[in-house]
């Protein structure tokens, strides 16, 4: 989008490069060799108007992105030790402000203040500049996230035939599992999904294998396997991480150090979590892929992630409809809700109660029970895939690395029991 803020229909997005707005360059580098940004745009534009998505729904859509953009490049200053502020000449602020069409002070207001209602009275306090950046961010986010439902929704509800749905196919690609310099809750949260989905690799790929000829008679030699459901506990059962995170967000006043040693108090005893020699603000979980060394430093905030009433009733004020409707009341089971339906398979850990707010944590481990029933009503099938090299270069192979992955994800007694196992699947009539 970026690369076409010189086309007309582009023009009253305000755009900048890439490289000038915070959000998409975060990363570093924002061109990829090989990659023509305004051949994709035009790619993206040509397949939403052939699932019928019109004109004027994509202009809407680019002018919320613009709108996100914007928002994350809007400057909140320190003013004093506890409070902070936003220009009334912020560029950013009035560009967000008027493609999407909610008011300046309202926004202002409500990034660098909160609300506190007591039994007798209502308080509106000032918030630190690095609260008030947390409040843009996660507004950013949400804004970010129902469009992405709504994209979603459109593309589901053009591509849906008439009739009853008996059965689907599904894709699931996800992340793989990350380890870099510096690791924090977004590589925690993808390298717990990547352990859910390695334990339900191993139930299929193994334990319901053996399982089935063993209740055959089958004369089968038992293969062992690694099972990681240590390291899920350690993660999600009552005082593990996430139970021990949640607890400190809870406290208006917790920290992450306060945090981090309540890790090292509960979990020293755990054989798959230690702390690091040298450092009193990291911990080591033993994954079934690698060792990783998390840093504690913004799990809070990042756990947290609160989107304050006070913002939420801003943007439902919005003369822009398509924003207005993000924000409406939700009706339990929303948009997000319809499609497949399938029965809990196996027992695991609820999600939270919906009434209640929840934290990231939460909403990512419900999710992922979502996904795990899902997954286990259904026959799945599955394509490993493995890193040549961790430099991401062309036609390099570390095969000590490769190797290694192979024995961590399961790969070489995958191939043991294929092997050995039986291929054919006949009734006994229809044989």
């Amino acid at each position: 989008m970026c690369a076409c803020a010189d086309q007309p229909e582009f023009k009253s997005l305000r755009l900048l490069r890439a490289d000038e707005f915070r959000y998409t360059s975060m990363g570093g580098e924002t061109g990829i060799e090989g990659v023509d940004d305004r051949k994709d745009m035009e790619e993206t534009r040509r397949t939403f108007s052939l699932l019928g998505l019109s004109e004027d729904f994509q202009a809407d859509v680019f002018k919320v992105l613009a709108g996100i953009l914007h928002l994350g490049n809007v400057e909140i200053r320190n003013v004093g030790s506890d409070r902070s502020s936003i220009s009334s000449s912020d560029p950013h602020m009035a560009a967000f402000c008027d493609l999407l069409g909610v008011s300046p002070d309202g926004v202002t207001r409500w990034l660098c203040h909160r609300r506190f209602v007591m039994v007798a009275e209502t308080v509106v306090k000032p918030v630190t500049s690095k609260r008030a950046v947390n409040a843009r961010d996660a507004l950013a986010k949400q804004i970010y996230a129902h469009l992405f439902d709504c994209v979603i929704h459109k593309i589901n509800a053009a591509l849906q035939v008439p009739g009853k749905q008996h059965s689907f196919i599904g894709v699931l690609d996800i992340y793989g599992f990350e380890t870099f310099d510096v690791n924090s809750f977004e590589q925690f949260c993808i390298n717990y999904a990547n352990e859910k989905l390695q334990q339900q690799f191993n139930l299929h790929v193994f334990k319901l294998e053996q399982e089935e000829y063993m209740k055959e008679d089958i004369p089968w030699t038992l293969i062992d396997f690694y099972d990681n459901q240590p390291v899920i506990d350690l993660i999600e059962a009552k005082m593990g991480i996430l139970d021990l995170l949640d607890e400190e967000c809870l406290f208006p006043q917790g920290t992450d150090q306060n945090w981090i040693q309540k890790l090292y108090n509960y979990l020293v005893d755990n054989p798959l979590f230690e702390k690091p020699r040298m450092s009193n603000e990291a911990f080591i979980i033993q994954h079934f892929a690698d060792k990783v060394e998390y840093q504690c430093w913004g799990f809070l905030e990042k756990n947290r992630d609160t989107l304050y009433e006070e913002l939420i009733d801003t943007m439902r004020t919005s003369k822009f409809p398509l924003l207005a409707n993000f924000f409406l009341e939700e009706e339990p089971g929303g948009v997000g809700s319809k499609g497949i339906k399938v029965r809990p398979a196996r027992p695991g850990v609820k999600p939270a109660n919906k009434n209640l707010r929840t934290t990231v944590g939460e909403k990512f481990r419900s999710s992922l029970y979502l996904l795990m029933e899902t997954l286990n009503a259904t026959t799945p099938h599955y394509v490993r895939c493995i890193k040549p090299n961790e430099e991401k270069m062309p036609f390099e192979y570390d095969s000590k690395r490769v190797v290694q992955q192979l024995r961590a994800c399961g790969v070489l007694e995958t191939i043991h029991i294929s092997a050995q196992s039986y291929p054919s699947r006949w009734t006994y009539i229809e044989f």
